[in-house]
């Protein structure tokens, strides 16, 4: 498993001024890191949540992001440990996490990662 190098406590909260479920999107259009080649990786995140006590404030966001910019891992690795500081930080109701990256070798690739299809297949697993 790669390890990267990443503080989670950069990010922080804002208490959200609504107790009515609405549904929050962000876009990273130009989110980048080094792939397990040791080649630039190019990508735009999609983060989608349905927060419960607390929002992203955009800025640490950003700051968060950018410590991604010289590390190196898979696609899979850095999906999933922002996955797992976003759950951890902001606990949604719900969260999605989309990743469109650009083309390499004329192949381009979608990841996503979804705390709803995760609780249904530990409820599956059970």
């Amino acid at each position: 498993m790669t390890v990267l190098k990443i503080n989670k406590r950069v990010l922080k909260k804002i208490i959200n001024p609504s107790l009515e479920p609405y549904e929050i999107e962000i876009d990273a259009p130009e989110f980048t890191f080094y792939g397990a080649k040791n080649q630039p990786d190019y990508a735009t995140i999609t983060i989608t949540m349905i927060p419960e006590k607390s929002i992203i404030e955009l800025k640490s966001l950003k700051v968060y992001l950018q410590q991604y910019r010289n590390q190196i891992a898979s696609y899979e690795r850095v999906i999933n440990v922002i996955y797992d500081d976003l759950i951890h930080v902001y606990k949604p109701k719900r969260l999605l996490i989309e990743m469109k990256f650009k083309p390499r070798g004329g192949i381009t690739s979608k990841l996503a990662i979804d705390s709803f299809e995760r609780e249904l297949f530990i409820e599956r697993e059970r």
